[in-house]
């Protein structure tokens, strides 16, 4: 059984008017998949120092999926170097 913390830290994409989205990626099999670090130093190690993070409770995420569609959360995922640049991800 996991256990799943009460907060999230997921990285987001600021847009030029000052909104920000999550970062939903789509997987190889299609699926859209979004985000999400459990500590803010995991998230910074794997999408960079510079990225920019929400912190949201884990209770939320419906209205994450209300907004931005996605099919399942990837906790803690492993990002591959080539998507970040600059301290974040591209």
């Amino acid at each position: 059984m996991s256990i799943i913390p009460p907060v999230l830290y997921l990285p987001v994409r600021l847009t030029s008017v000052g909104h920000q989205s999550a970062e939903v990626r789509t997987l190889p099999d299609g699926r859209r998949a979004l985000l999400a670090f459990t500590a803010l130093d995991r998230l910074a190690d794997q999408c960079g120092t510079e990225q920019p993070w929400s912190l949201v409770q884990t209770d939320a995420l419906g209205s994450v999926k209300d907004e931005q569609p996605f099919d399942v959360v990837s906790f803690d995922p492993v990002i591959s170097q080539h998507l970040k640049a600059d301290g974040r991800l591209l």
